[in-house]
């Protein structure tokens, strides 16, 4: 198709390490590669705004403040979103926008491009349940809060032309609770070729692994207390991998559980270090009951592990019982031992497992994500349906763009 001048609206962005973050940056980083012009709108890392090239892309950094609860999070106040939104709208000129949130950015971007008649997309990645978590209030007002950030939402993402979400569920979840009608699954995508198998030695204990947020919803303590159950003769370790409010708490957990010597905490690891820990790892567990797609769920199954997870939100997309891992109810800590006790306790199990994960997680490469992405744009600009049919983006017939000439050299500030 012909280059697009593409603007991408982030809550999130990388250095950021989150799903979210991971994903918005592979989006701009890949359409860039493949010819685009691609601007980003996200909060400062830093604080001041500002515009950085990175990768082929321009960030165009949004004045933010570190946000207490989320100390990995920072937000913007929105008077400033809105007015540096509207800026960045003129000058760059985008062909079509694409938002990646709704909250101060994503909304700043929606209404800057809503008032300049500009093609939206917007694609949901936030449960409102996990943000309303973090506020001190009763449980009663957190619902309701969460049920007022749903429609929320869908009041925002109503002016979009086109709706995705990472998964079925994820579009399920979000038709039923936000009041948008109509949403198409695009998978987030990984590059499947970065987390490439690598030969597993023999180890006298097998090793879990786990790689996420150390949030409540993601039921670390659940693993923790499931290796604590398991038969002294199953030999095993643990390493979870990442950061968050519940680390000092499930560290305790572990030594008061016994199990304090078999466990690491590796804390935020590098690029390069993740690889080495999915390398490492023999068997991957998911524990988390909040998940829209899992990313690393998706690395993990590239690196050729097997993959134990709760039967929750999407993670059921990604797993198939008895082909590439188990799946387990929430909080049955003894089921999620038995499964990960069987794969400890059986070498070829755990490869033959393996291997089907590698097979699965094809679908879900980077390179058919931006294919799908480039579909809906340009559909989006030739005013034809994107439909929900249960097809993805890609698999409709091309559309090309008429008329677009190459996207000129400038310097946005």
């Amino acid at each position: 198709m012909a280059a697009l001048r593409l603007l991408i609206g982030a809550e999130t962005y990388p250095p950021d390490v989150n799903g979210a973050a991971r994903f918005a940056g592979r989006l701009a980083t890949g359409l860039a590669a493949r010819g685009h012009e691609v601007h980003v709108v996200a909060p400062s890392p830093t604080g001041p705004p500002g515009a950085t090239v990175v990768d082929g892309h321009t960030v165009h950094h949004v004045s933010s403040k570190r946000y207490g609860p989320l100390d990995a999070m920072r937000i913007c106040m929105p008077w400033d979103a809105a007015r540096e939104a509207a800026r960045i709208m003129r000058d760059v000129d985008p062909d079509v926008v694409h938002t990646n949130g709704h909250l101060s950015v994503g909304r700043a971007v929606v209404h800057a491009a809503r008032r300049s008649g500009r093609r939206l997309v917007a694609t949901n990645h936030l449960m409102p349940e996990n943000v309303v978590g973090y506020l001190s209030l009763p449980a009663f007002v957190r619902d309701a809060v969460g049920m007022w950030m749903w429609r929320d939402l869908g009041r925002v993402y109503s002016h979009a032309q086109v709706v995705t979400a990472p998964t079925p569920r994820a579009v399920e979840l979000l038709t039923t609770r936000s009041g948008i009608t109509a949403a198409v699954a695009v998978s987030n995508g990984i590059d499947t070729e970065q987390f490439q198998p690598r030969a597993r030695a023999a180890a006298v204990a097998p090793t879990i692994l786990f790689v996420g947020r150390l949030d409540p919803e993601k039921r670390v303590d659940d693993l923790l207390r499931a290796v604590a159950s398991m038969p002294h003769d199953v030999r095993c370790r643990v390493e979870i991998v990442g950061e968050g409010p519940r680390r000092a708490e499930w560290t305790a957990l572990a030594t008061r559980l016994g199990i304090a010597d078999r466990v690491r905490f590796a804390g935020r690891v590098t690029d390069d270090e993740l690889l080495e820990c999915y390398a490492r790892a023999d068997v991957f567990c998911m524990p988390s009951v909040a998940e829209l797609q899992s990313l690393v769920t998706l690395e993990a199954m590239a690196a050729g592990l097997p993959v134990v997870a709760a039967d929750a939100m999407a993670l059921p997309h990604l797993v198939r019982p008895g082909i590439n891992g188990r799946l387990y109810q929430p909080d049955d800590t003894e089921g999620l031992a038995r499964h990960l006790a069987e794969l400890i306790g059986d070498r070829g199990l755990r490869e033959r497992s393996g291997a089907a994960s590698r097979t699965l997680v094809a679908e879900h490469a980077i390179e058919a994500t931006l294919d799908a992405y480039e579909a809906v744009y340009a559909r989006v600009l030739d005013r034809q349906p994107v439909v929900a049919d249960g097809s993805t983006p890609s698999q409709m017939p091309p559309v090309q763009v008429p008329g677009r000439r190459t996207a000129p050299d400038r310097s946005v500030g």
